[in-house]
């Protein structure tokens, strides 16, 4: 019995299944490839820290990854569909991502909506993890996830809605153009970092009475340079979610315009490994190294779609010898980022976008009626989204340093927040390895306070 030649019609079904199915594939192995950028920072986090701290520093990765998934789901989605216009909500546009409406559960003829919620959950739980590491050793636990969740569901993804969006103002007013998210996730994040860093204060010991800092080294620097080679593995992922898999076969960028994983992959191998030579040329240390890849992606994040390769290389090696330096500006003010997160994503992300100012203008960034991309519209929008992270967090933190809950007491410092934060400790036998604790005293005689690093044998 011959089989019937299917009709042009049932072609184009078949066609649009197989193109759907394949575009839910494709993200699925995303948002799995961006669940490696969290064992990275959970890595690189604990090597940072001294030994009696590297629980906390791993648990609090992971409980704020748990806290800002079902956080996303019930608000934070929302947010992103409804503020896209500012701070007006859009009732209209906001309604399916409400928790009870159709599209938010398993509706088997909604290919969509479920798997990019993922991935924009899972960037959202990232921008919780850059906070992460530079609040190390000293952050009650509950601040730091209630941060997380602000940060996570709430602040970043209104950045997104304001430029992230098709219809985000800054994209449709300024011709704002930032297809990996430089602004919207490693920007606000570090900004808001860096208001948070301020509140916090800096590690028992870290700075002297006359302003002059110590070294304080985390127990495994092999540990955290694995870590941040595994952040940049996860980072495929996240690029590969900042492109659109229209079911026609066309690409796109997250604005619409037609783009190619051939110039993501161009573009991000380029600013890594320009990132990577950049930041060993001003400090010869294999963390700020690898930290350097990181910020070299970060870098030409904004033009990814469009960088001439070459172009990325010399972005990310420049942008990345300078974070460094970034970095001891901070210090000398006695401020104390543990692991250089403002640096490595504030910096590089503001970098970025104003260098992609400069070498974008003039590209159509959304088609008629839109403007082009130009030098005040990347500038500016970086300052709106730089101002968007920053007031938030340190406006938050302040007032949780002044209800006196978001620093864990001295003693508890002292003693490490693995037995007070925990309880637990990842290396028991950590006081017999000679292992450096530090110790705080007062001395009555001028009423000073005295710092000494002692060894425990």
């Amino acid at each position: 019995m011959e089989q019937a030649t299917p009709t042009l019609e049932e072609l184009n079904q078949l066609v649009q299944m197989s193109g759907t199915i394949n575009m839910e594939i494709f993200y699925w192995w995303c948002i799995a490839l961006m669940m490696v950028i969290h064992a990275g920072f959970l890595s690189y986090e604990i090597g940072a820290s001294r030994l009696k701290n590297v629980l906390t520093a791993g648990v609090k990765n992971i409980l704020a990854f748990a806290f800002i998934v079902p956080t996303f789901f019930f608000f934070g989605w929302f947010i992103y569909n409804g503020f896209a216009g500012g701070f007006v909500l859009d009732m209209e546009a906001a309604s399916a991502a409400l928790p009870w409406s159709q599209s938010m559960g398993p509706n088997i003829s909604d290919n969509a909506t479920g798997i990019f919620w993922g991935a924009f959950a899972l960037f959202a739980a990232t921008t919780a993890s850059i906070m992460s590491g530079a609040l190390i050793e000293r952050t009650r636990m509950s601040a730091f996830i209630i941060l997380a969740v602000i940060l996570g569901s709430v602040v970043w993804i209104l950045g997104a809605a304001w430029s992230w969006h098709p219809t985000g103002w800054l994209t449709t007013q300024w011709g704002f153009h930032d297809v990996g998210a430089a602004g919207c996730v490693h920007m606000i994040a570090g900004f808001f970092t860096l208001g948070v860093v301020i509140n916090v204060g800096a590690r028992i010991g870290r700075f002297n009475a006359d302003g002059s800092a110590n070294s304080i080294t985390g127990h495994s620097m092999p540990m955290s340079v694995i870590g941040l080679m595994l952040v940049i593995v996860g980072f495929f992922g996240f690029l590969g979610g900042c492109i659109i898999f229209n079911v026609g076969g066309q690409w796109t960028n997250i604005y619409g315009q037609p783009a190619t994983l051939s110039g993501f992959a161009f573009n991000t191998l380029m600013g890594f490994a320009g990132g990577l030579i950049g930041a060993y040329l001003t400090t010869r240390e294999p963390f700020w190294m690898m930290s350097g890849g990181l910020i070299g992606i970060i870098s030409v994040a904004p033009g990814l779609d469009v960088y001439y390769p070459p172009l990325a290389y010399v972005i990310g090696m420049g942008v990345a010898a300078s974070a460094p330096l970034v970095h001891k500006f901070l210090v000398k003010r006695q401020i104390d980022d543990a692991v250089g997160a403002f640096a490595v994503h504030g910096f590089a992300g503001f970098a970025g976008l104003t260098l992609s100012g400069i070498f974008l203008s003039g590209y159509p960034n959304m088609g008629e009626g839109v403007p082009p991309v130009n030098f005040l519209g990347q500038f500016g929008g970086a300052v709106v989204l730089g101002l968007l992270g920053f007031i938030p967090g340190y406006l938050i933190s302040l007032a949780m340093k002044k209800m006196g809950v978001l620093r864990v007491p001295a003693h508890a410092e002292e003693r490490g927040l693995d037995l007070t934060e925990v309880p637990a400790q990842a290396y028991p036998e950590w006081a017999l390895t000679g292992a450096s604790t530090t110790y705080v005293s007062t001395d009555s005689a001028s009423a000073t306070l005295v710092v000494a690093e002692v060894k425990t044998v």
